[in-house]
């Protein structure tokens, strides 16, 4: 059996969809943080059968998070300090996403024009819309 400590102040990015947990470390840029950083793939779950799991220790960034209510609204936040759970949390949907996702409309200004950031607002659809060309986002889910 594999044994990983606890950690003692950062952040468990728990109930990650099997398999999705390297796109969330990739997404999130943590190969180029210092902290330390567990990824477990496939962890048994009695609840969801079979997850992964990231742990950041001394991870201090909570809105670089925001992103995960885009990707999975079933992934929970579980906030560490001193060794003990101060909050638990699912993250909703952000408003904004910049450079999260790509729009793919061949006419859009981001396909034509170099440097230029792909930004998506949440419309009340509940739908994600390129703010130039109001092409609506494909789902990651």
């Amino acid at each position: 059996m594999l044994k990983i400590e606890s950690i003692q102040n950062g952040i468990v990015i728990d109930h990650i969809p099997a398999g999705k947990g390297m796109d969330i470390y990739k997404l999130l840029e943590l190969d180029s943080q210092k902290q330390s950083i567990a990824l477990l793939q496939s962890v048994r779950s009695e609840k969801y059968g079979c997850k992964d799991l990231i742990k950041i220790e001394g991870f201090t960034e909570p809105e670089r998070l925001e992103v995960l209510g885009y990707l999975n609204d079933g992934v929970t936040l579980i906030v560490i300090r001193d060794g003990k759970v101060v909050k638990k949390y699912h993250p909703v949907p952000p408003r904004t996403l910049k450079n999260v996702i790509k729009c793919k409309n061949p006419r859009c200004i981001t396909s034509t024009e170099a440097n230029c950031e792909h930004i998506f607002k949440l419309s009340s659809s509940g739908k994600y819309r390129c703010i130039y060309c109001n092409q609506e986002a494909s789902l990651l889910r």
